[in-house]
Formats: structure tokens, sequence, C-alpha cells
């Protein structure tokens, strides 16, 4: 097994963490009065049917109770990845010696041989140390 689960979860939760940050929401809400009719995140909100029809007598104009308030939640457009040359010297030398310390920290165990792996005892038939009555205290 290569890679452990614990990798596997943070790659994903990484990959996520990037979909998420670039994603971008709009949020309708339609209020009547101060009363909260409908919210919509991808679609646009219901209406409650109150809005003024367009008249074109200014005579019978009357003030609008209903309103439509949009937020916006904007993500990244663009997701920038620094390169090693972008960094000052001090960083790059303490990278470099942190990388260099720790490269052989977490190496795997070498294979032990274990002499007598292919010896099987021979089959019992009969109890030997109770027939000779000699016993191991």
């Amino acid at each position: 097994m290569k890679f452990s689960y614990t990798h596997k979860t943070i790659s994903i939760a990484l990959s996520f963490l990037v979909l998420f940050s670039t994603l971008s929401l709009t949020i309708e809400k339609h209020f009547c009065g101060d009363v909260l009719i409908d919210v919509a995140i991808f679609s646009e909100s219901e209406k409650c049917g109150m809005e003024m029809s367009k008249i074109t007598d200014v005579e019978t104009v009357k003030k609008d109770c209903c309103k439509d308030e949009v937020d916006v939640i904007e993500g990244l457009s663009e997701v920038t990845v620094n390169s090693y040359e972008d960094l000052d010297t001090t960083l790059k030398h303490v990278l470099f010696a942190y990388s260099y310390s720790y490269v052989n920290l977490f190496e795997d165990l070498p294979n032990i041989t274990i002499p007598h792996n292919g010896y099987f005892p021979p089959m019992l038939i009969k109890d030997i140390q109770r027939l000779d009555e000699t016993y191991l205290i």
C-alpha cells in the first residue's frame, strides 16, 4: 500500500478546498415590506405578486412595498502558484535545509530474514514427556 488513507483523505480535502475557493454564488432575496418571501441561490427568486405593473398613467402610481436584494459571493478567478524562484534567498535556504534533514527520516524498515521460515515441526504422535514422566518445574 503505497499511499495511506490519511494521505488520500488530505488530498481529497485539499481538492475540495480549491474547488470551493473558486466557486462563485449569487443569493437573491425577495422582501415584501419587512417580511422575507423567498430566497434563491442558483435561480431567480419568486415574487409575491404585489409588484406594480407597468402603468403609463402617472396619477395612479403608488410606492412599491417590495424590494429585491442580491448578495454576490465571488470566488477566486485565478489560482496563483508561486514557484521556487519567486522566494527570497533566506527562505530558499531554510526550505533546502528542512528538506535535506528530513528526506531520509521516514524510510521503510529493512526486510528481516527469518532463518527458520520453512521449518515445520514434526507431528506429535505420543506425548513423550508424559510417557517418560519428565516434567520441567
